[in-house]
């Protein structure tokens, strides 16, 4: 079996190297066969150093090797890493006294099979300690999901700062985002149908008091929400793209009026993106 044959080389390989860099400080691991053995051959050799770890889509790994990891890299300050692997035990560890604050968490939420992928829920009093501990983390989540994937997500608060929304996510799910994600700093809605977000961009204005960046792929809002929702975040949004085809025009403004009243309410000009016409 030649991906076998690769798999047991590559490791070999990487273990060498845990085993002989005793002052590892960055490791990028995405998308390889690492397992939980190599793992704690690194944690071994570089337990002291480690600060910057990488590693969305390793298969291979379980919870309890990240875990190992987070329990003996207490210099840890960056993690990337796919939801299956995240755990209240692992926000834990990440939380107790001698590990440092984290700066930066990147979780992938990603759905290979839809339906068959059942997602765990992490409870709130470990995102609390989380938080708690690291209060000026980056916490950034990437998801894939499938609309009915989405039910674990956003039920209560979470301290998400940046969230990106690969495929399509429902009006249900994005309210819930309104309501629960109060650190949210960037927004990236790829695609939601046919239904216009008027109030759910209106409640994420509202609630979401750090949000500096916006970005709207296949959406429909109404132009006079979409200034509405302008207005209320004002000279903070730094980044605000929006196709003009998602705009819908209503009574109160057109397209040609809106590029005025949204830059005056940003104090730059701004117009929205352009379909390429090629």
């Amino acid at each position: 079996n030649f991906l076998f044959f690769f798999q047991s080389h590559f490791i070999s390989a990487l273990t060498v190297v845990f085993v002989n860099s005793k002052s590892l400080s960055s490791l990028k691991i995405d998308d390889t066969p690492v397992d939980d053995p190599s793992l704690k051959v690194l944690v071994a050799n570089n337990s002291d150093t480690l600060k910057l770890l990488k590693m969305s889509s390793c298969p291979h790994v379980s919870p309890a090797g990240i875990l190992c990891v987070a329990d003996q890299c207490h210099g840890l300050r960056e993690l990337a890493l796919n939801y299956h692997l995240l755990s209240d035990e692992l926000l834990l560890a990440l939380s107790s006294e001698k590990h440092v604050r984290l700066e930066h968490l990147r979780i992938d939420v990603v759905s290979e099979n839809p339906g068959q992928t059942q997602f765990h829920t992490i409870q709130k009093s470990s995102w609390d300690a989380f938080i708690k501990h690291s209060p000026k983390v980056n916490l950034v989540m990437y998801f894939f999901l499938y609309e009915e994937e989405f039910d674990p997500f956003f039920r209560y608060e979470t301290p998400v700062t940046h969230l990106y929304f690969g495929r399509s996510v429902s009006k249900d799910v994005l309210g819930r985002v309104g309501m629960t994600c109060p650190r949210l700093v960037e927004l990236v809605v790829c695609a939601n149908g046919l239904r216009p977000l008027d109030e759910e961009l209106i409640c994420i204005a509202e609630r979401c008091k750090y949000l500096s960046a916006v970005g709207l792929g296949e959406c429909e809002v109404s132009c006079s929400a979409f200034v509405e929702f302008v207005k209320m975040c004002g000279g903070r949004l730094s980044q605000l793209s929006i196709m003009e085809e998602v705009l819908i025009p209503d009574q109160k403004y057109s397209l040609e009026q809106i590029h005025w009243e949204v830059s005056k309410h940003l104090g730059r000009v701004w117009f929205p993106d352009m379909m390429p016409t090629w």
